[in-house]
């Protein structure tokens, strides 16, 4: 028997790969921005008024950021979002308000009356999991829609938990280690600037919307996201390939349904009151919040939690501004063209971009800040010999 001679591999191991480099512009950016908002009530100082606008825009980027990982992520149409809004406003009103003579309270304390408020939304998310299911696209759309106006009809007949369309019913004031939101003499001030109540919600305003984003950021680039836009792409092959198609889709509403909850509670604090309303297509809670929120999510760009954000600022905030503008400053008071307001020419507004970002940028804001971030990055480094290159994967990108 001859001996066979094994020549050593001239091939040499694949480099490994470079770590990552940070981007410390966004890294000052983001510091920058995050103490500017902590510090937006002495900015503004007593203009209260501008403050409530931008706790406003942080309602609509806690519910935004339910729906695109709903929409953008799971691939499920929903306009479900003011019944779950509602349900938040209403059980945290139940949870921690006091029994009265023609209302029902728990007397809980607000903190776990705002954790059962979104566990309430969420487990009605899950209940309605089983039709989200067996339904895709306009008809799950059309699904979802029927939950508004039965929250309506619900919110209108119950008024022991509501208080009914005629007063509602006055949340309790949100306390968190014996400090309550709410006006106090003497009251502590920042840099000359008395913190009272707007100043106190604007602060748990923001701490929830990070909160939120901070979650809803890990949970899109976690194993939850990755099943989430496996069953958005494609259903048969998420479930060759071992994904529990109904498991996903019940979680992904659940998910959707608790951001709404929260929402609905810092609505119903920034209302001070929790009503249901009178007319199906007008109010916080109607037909014409859900196709804001809809607005929202397109406009950012689906599947995106910062677009989310964005969308909140263009829709949510454009409203409140022309509100702001026509209360202190009489805008619209002479309008003309069939009764223009502050409230129609905001729609009239964010319905024009929705039509231009489904027309030139179908992947809304997020698309186009990927473009504008892409053009400023270093130079992607050559693939090892023998491989391919392969770009960063964006988990916030709708085609991811």
């Amino acid at each position: 028997m001859s001996d066979t001679l094994v020549k050593p591999s001239s091939a040499q191991p694949a480099p490994a790969a470079p770590k990552r480099r940070r981007n410390w512009l966004a890294i000052a950016a983001t510091a920058v921005g995050l103490v500017l908002l902590v510090l937006l009530p002495v900015i503004i100082g007593t203009e209260v008024a501008y403050l409530k606008v931008a706790q406003y825009i942080l309602i609509g980027a806690v519910g935004g950021i339910g729906l695109t990982l709903l929409v953008g992520q799971a691939g499920q149409l929903s306009l479900a979002h003011p019944f779950f809004l509602l349900v938040g406003a209403v059980s945290y009103a139940v949870l921690s308000g006091e029994a009265e003579a023609d209302l029902v309270g728990l007397g809980l304390p607000p903190v776990i009356g705002l954790i059962g408020a979104v566990a309430v939304s969420g487990l009605l998310g899950l209940a309605f999991a089983p039709v989200a299911g067996r339904l895709r696209g306009i008809y799950l759309g059309v699904a979802s829609l029927s939950l508004v106006f039965l929250g309506l009809w619900l919110g209108q007949s119950l008024e022991s938990l509501t208080g009914g369309t005629s007063s509602g019913r006055t949340p309790p004031t949100f306390e968190l280690f014996g400090f309550a939101f709410a006006n106090s003499e003497p009251a502590p001030t920042i840099l000359g600037v008395a913190i009272q109540k707007q100043q106190r919600l604007w602060f748990l305003f923001l701490a929830l919307a990070v909160i939120a984003y901070l979650l809803a950021r890990g949970a899109v680039r976690s194993r939850i996201g990755r099943a989430w836009r496996a069953v958005r792409d494609n259903e048969a092959a998420a479930a060759a390939m071992g994904v529990n198609v109904t498991r996903v889709k019940a979680g992904a509403f659940v998910v959707s349904s608790a951001y709404a909850g929260l929402a609905g509670v810092m609505t119903a604090l920034w209302l001070d009151l929790v009503k249901p309303d009178e007319n199906e297509f007008t109010g916080n809670y109607s037909l014409t919040v859900a196709i804001a929120f809809l607005a929202i999510v397109i406009i950012g760009g689906l599947g995106s939690v910062p677009g989310a954000v964005f969308g909140a600022v263009v829709v949510y905030g454009l409203q409140q501004f022309f509100l702001l503008g026509a209360n202190e400053f009489g805008w619209f008071a002479d309008a003309e063209f069939g009764g223009l307001t502050a409230v129609v020419l905001s729609a009239f507004v964010y319905g024009t971009a929705v039509v231009l970002v489904v027309l030139f940028e179908p992947g809304g804001a997020a698309a186009i800040g990927r473009r504008l971030v892409g053009r400023r990055a270093p130079a992607p480094v050559p693939a090892a010999p023998g491989g391919r290159d392969t770009p960063e994967r964006n988990d916030d990108d709708p085609r991811a």
